[in-house]
């Protein structure tokens, strides 16, 4: 640690690029912390480290490392020493509360950096909770600037190898942030995408703000993806927007499977309170099917009984059948997590949460779009990083029989009717965990 103390905010955000298992989060909070040391140490010593001043009343002693036991990890920290008189950094004590207090500077800081034209006084007063007085505001600045540099590692980070399974969840209908620009507030809405590695792991794979209603957008986000590495995708997640079903086609041109949970609540609305119960469990019994013939069958039963009496859900439901039921192409222990973006809205309630009481935007806007990002990104990062560490979402044996399923179909092409007619069988194939040999025309 010693020989690294003095490394810079661009060389960490290097040094991580450069470790495809950087822990970002932890990275940030050990150079925030260095930095947070190197000035105290420098207000003792009454000038910077290396700095001819005649106001310095004491010179520097090299460095002393400790652990420091923290929620993102073990940080190893070199404190600096001092020839005359002596140092000990006023955030180690007490530890829990101040560890929480500094990765609550982690996270303020990404939201109020200066290039967001707020003020820094506000982080300036979360870094007086770790006994840390009279900072500068060039100080201050620039912790926030060299933890900007370091988010900017998680959001440009290469994709390496397949994603099979992707998500692309804006939130439009139930978080819209208000965000200014120029000539007045806006409303933005946050676009996450989020993928299942061929290794069956969950990742974070992106995230913007913008007009997400329109194909120009999310064409763009996805081209972005791209050209970090995003390959492999073999069905895609998502609500119902027009703009970004065309970008996925355009883009990825991949299979899109249309949340089924979203898919009927809009069918409820389109129904008396009196007709909900019935519509709603016509609905729901079709994805409780074992088989994706049986769940073929199901949906055009249920169309047909509902057709007497809610005539325009039948309608929608037979004209969404291959967007609602293209998760039945895959293994069926895959199935729960594929045909809904619940998986996600766990995540999805917690960004909301923070960006409700954040509190530091007069009435809840956001500056500007990169304070949203910094804010989502921050909370993202530790999601990924438990992610990453925990238990993995897909089998790896499952999700080995997606990537030879694939492999069969490259080895073997075949004319989109051929496709079409063979689905059921070789969905059925893969629930037996078998590899299925396409026909040959």
């Amino acid at each position: 640690m010693a020989e690294g103390t003095r490394m810079t905010a661009a060389q960490l955000a290097d040094k991580l690029m450069a470790d495809e298992h950087a822990d970002v989060l932890r990275e940030s909070v050990a150079w925030m912390a260095h930095q947070l040391m190197e000035a105290q140490a420098s207000t003792l010593a009454g000038a910077d480290y290396g700095e001819r001043s005649p106001d310095r009343v004491a010179h520097r002693n090299g460095y002393r490392t400790r652990d420091w036991d923290t929620r993102v990890g073990t940080i190893e920290l070199a404190i600096p020493r001092l020839r005359t008189g002596s140092y000990f950094p006023s955030f180690l004590e007490p530890r829990r509360r101040a560890e929480q207090a500094l990765v609550a500077v982690v996270q303020e800081a990404y939201v109020n950096g200066v290039s967001t034209g707020v003020s820094t006084r506000k982080v300036d007063r979360l870094i007086e909770q770790l006994g840390i007085h009279h900072m500068s505001k060039d100080q201050v600045s620039r912790l926030c600037q060299g933890l900007d540099e370091q988010v900017s590692v998680f959001r440009e980070r290469p994709l390496e190898d397949a994603y099979p399974y992707l998500w692309l969840d804006a939130k439009l209908d139930a978080k819209v942030e208000r965000v200014r620009e120029a000539g007045g507030v806006r409303h933005k809405a946050l676009v996450i995408a989020y993928g299942v590695h061929a290794s069956g792991r969950r990742e974070v794979i992106g995230l913007a703000v913008g007009e997400a209603e329109t194909e120009a957008f999310w064409r763009e986000f996805l081209r972005s993806l791209r050209a970090r590495g995003l390959d492999g995708v073999k069905l895609c997640v998502s609500d119902a927007h027009q703009g970004l079903k065309a970008a996925i086609a355009q883009v990825l041109g991949c299979p899109w499977q249309r949340c089924t949970v979203h898919f009927l609540r809009d069918m409820l609305g389109h129904v008396t309170k009196a007709q909900q119960p019935l519509v709603s469990g016509a609905i729901r019994g079709i994805f409780t099917a074992t088989s994706a013939d049986e769940a073929r069958t199901r949906l055009r039963q249920v169309a047909d009984q509902l057709a007497p009496h809610a005539p325009k859900v039948a309608r929608l439901l037979e004209d969404a059948e291959a967007e609602l039921l293209a998760f039945s192409a895959f293994p069926a222990e895959h199935w729960s997590k594929l045909r809904s973006t619940n998986p996600l809205e766990r995540v999805n309630r917690e960004i909301g949460r923070r960006t409700d009481v954040v509190g530091i935007f007069p009435v809840g806007i956001f500056p500007n779009d990169a304070a949203l990002l910094r804010l989502a990104g921050m909370l993202l990062i530790e999601q990924n990083d438990e992610w990453l560490v925990g238990r993995r979402y897909l089998s790896e044996a499952s999700m080995a029989l997606v990537l030879a399923h694939e492999a069969q179909a490259q080895a073997q092409p075949q004319p989109a009717g051929d496709r079409d007619h063979d689905a059921a069988t070789q969905a059925n194939a893969l629930n037996r965990k078998e590899v299925p040999q396409l026909t040959t025309v």
